[in-house]
């Protein structure tokens, strides 16, 4: 099982780095609106830039939730279930929930997501660059979110 806490640790540094994503995400939002109405250039650049932030700030924030066990709250419907049941509800219900959800995103979205990053693909609008990195956000949600719900099955039930 040591691998198994190597993916785990890894896993929340990783979530841990992408917490900070958020302070960049706010900054633009508050700069748009002097960007479009002093400066009146570039708000349509910072837009695009904090999409794509977003779109990986959100990515991790899922996975992050799931692990504080503030998304799949079995308690809402468990309460009065012994501590043994409910973890094993929580670790089984979020695995067959989340983990064949995960597997059909991560098989659909890899061909777009992989022709968006071949060619860099921009934004539609402003023909800005990232918006490919919009889409290697939804695969690192499923794919993280994967991973996660494998970790939680396989790791031994916290008491």
């Amino acid at each position: 099982m040591r691998w198994l806490e190597g993916v785990d640790r890894a896993l929340g540094r990783l979530i841990e780095a992408g917490r900070w994503l958020v302070l960049p995400v706010a900054l633009i939002l508050f700069l748009q609106w002097p960007l479009r109405d002093f400066v009146r250039a570039y708000s349509r650049e910072a837009n695009d830039l904090g999409q794509w932030i977003f779109a990986l700030y959100v990515s991790l924030a899922m996975t992050f939730a799931t692990r504080e066990r503030t998304h799949l709250a079995v308690d809402a419907i468990a309460h009065g279930y012994s501590q043994r049941l409910r973890d094993l509800i929580a670790r089984w219900g979020g695995f067959l929930c989340v983990a064949p959800w995960a597997a059909f995103m991560i098989w659909a979205v890899w061909p777009t997501v992989q022709r968006s990053v071949m060619v860099l693909e921009k934004f539609p609008d402003t023909n800005n660059a990232g918006y490919f990195l919009i889409k290697v956000a939804a695969l690192l949600l499923a794919v993280l979110a994967l991973v996660q719900a494998i970790v939680d099955l396989l790791r031994p039930a916290r008491h």
